[in-house]
């Protein structure tokens, strides 16, 4: 008989129930306050992406965990649900840059991850001036502007939040997929899942889907790219039934995924994708991430023997991990992250997103950190 294999935890009740009030459609979100008050969804998408990255980058220089920055983007997707970043008479708008240092600033207090205030203004005015050397001190005007904007953006926050500041993010539940179908020490796939979820943090996917179906999305998309089968279960299920997971979703959140990897290529000046769309009506054959329990392998309900079972892997898969540039994503990033800091290369996007160990960025919503900020620094309110 196979070894057990211990089945995902259901989702927490409370978590579910405040998570699905912050689900939006597509027709909802193109009805945000910012592209009411005469933004194009476009832009509004391009200014969001552009408020992720500025907290990637002071991530990086604040050396916090994805985790807190995912938690960090969740918030800033939120709030413009409820505010406009567009300035309109009698009502200015709220800067998004502005807004992800707040976004960052609350983060770190929900995953108790918590970094100096000091650290955190001393980190966005040189992510802003692009200059990782720039000396900050407390006397500078600049520090105290950045202050200011978070302490009193903070109240703000969390009055469009409604102190909801439960959040559930996708990295645990995937682990627990990968630990649930025998792939944790597939790099590969536990790679690729890894990277869609963080390129997924500059899109309102957020908003769209919950946390469990970003990650059976992201495990879905990554066997699909690494060609993996991942097998039914004892029972004969497809996988995406064994963690309860509806796989018209799943094909819905890949293919909104796959239109911004599109997108980053065309505007890379790149004529193919890597990733292909899914048809979302299709059956269960076209997912091409199932492998199928042979008739033979299911339990005996005669004497309930069950016979041993190969696992199916695809022609390509491969438990060797991906380099970039001939080199292994964790040195890759930490040179990446060295190089930041040492000012070897600026924030200005030039490069693409940064990349983080283990994490391949899509480009969405890469750009100047401080395209829309006065050479002082100054941002709105």
């Amino acid at each position: 008989m196979s070894p057990s294999r211990e089945a995902p935890a259901l989702p927490n009740q409370v978590l579910a129930v405040a998570e699905s009030q912050w689900i939006f459609t597509e027709q909802e979100l193109l009805r945000t306050p910012s592209i009411l008050d005469g933004l194009s969804p476009e832009k509004e998408g391009e200014n969001r992406g552009k408020g992720v990255n500025f907290i990637f980058q002071v991530g990086i220089m604040l050396r916090l965990p994805q985790v807190t920055l995912a938690t960090a983007s969740v918030l800033l997707h939120r709030f413009y649900v409820r505010h406009s970043m567009v300035d309109v008479p009698g009502r200015p708008g709220f800067h998004y840059y502005s807004m992800a240092a707040t976004s960052i600033f609350l983060a770190t207090k929900i995953e108790e991850d918590c970094r100096k205030m000091k650290e955190l203004v001393v980190a966005c005015v040189r992510v802003a001036q692009k200059d990782p050397h720039k000396l900050v001190d407390e006397q500078d005007k600049e520090y105290w502007r950045w202050k200011d904007n978070i302490l009193h953006n903070e109240d703000v926050l969390l009055e469009a939040l409604c102190f909801d500041l439960t959040l559930e993010p996708p990295y645990r539940i995937l682990r627990e997929y990968l630990d649930y179908f025998g792939e944790s020490e597939n790099r590969r796939l536990r790679n690729s899942a890894w990277a869609f979820i963080n390129d997924s943090c500059m899109t309102t996917l957020c908003l769209m889907f919950t946390s469990r179906q970003i990650a059976a999305s992201a495990l879905y998309a990554a066997a699909k790219h690494c060609a993996t089968d991942i097998p039914d279960d004892e029972d004969g299920r497809p996988w995406w039934e064994a963690i309860d997971a509806e796989l018209k979703a799943i094909k819905r959140a890949c293919n909104v995924m796959a239109t911004v990897y599109e997108n980053a290529h065309v505007k890379n000046g790149r004529d193919v994708s890597i990733h292909e769309r899914t048809p979302e009506d299709g059956d269960e054959s076209t997912a091409r991430t199932r492998a199928r329990l042979p008739e033979n392998t299911v339990a005996n309900g005669l004497d309930g023997v069950e016979e041993p079972r190969e696992r199916a892997r695809g022609p390509r898969e491969s438990h060797e991990r991906p380099t970039v540039n001939g080199r292994s994503p964790d040195e890759h990033g930490e040179e990446k992250r060295r190089k930041l800091i040492n000012g070897q290369v600026t924030t200005n996007g030039d490069e693409g997103p940064l990349n983080f160990p283990g994490i391949s960025a899509s480009g969405q919503g890469a750009g100047n950190a401080a395209d829309d900020i006065s050479e002082e620094g100054e941002v709105g309110s």
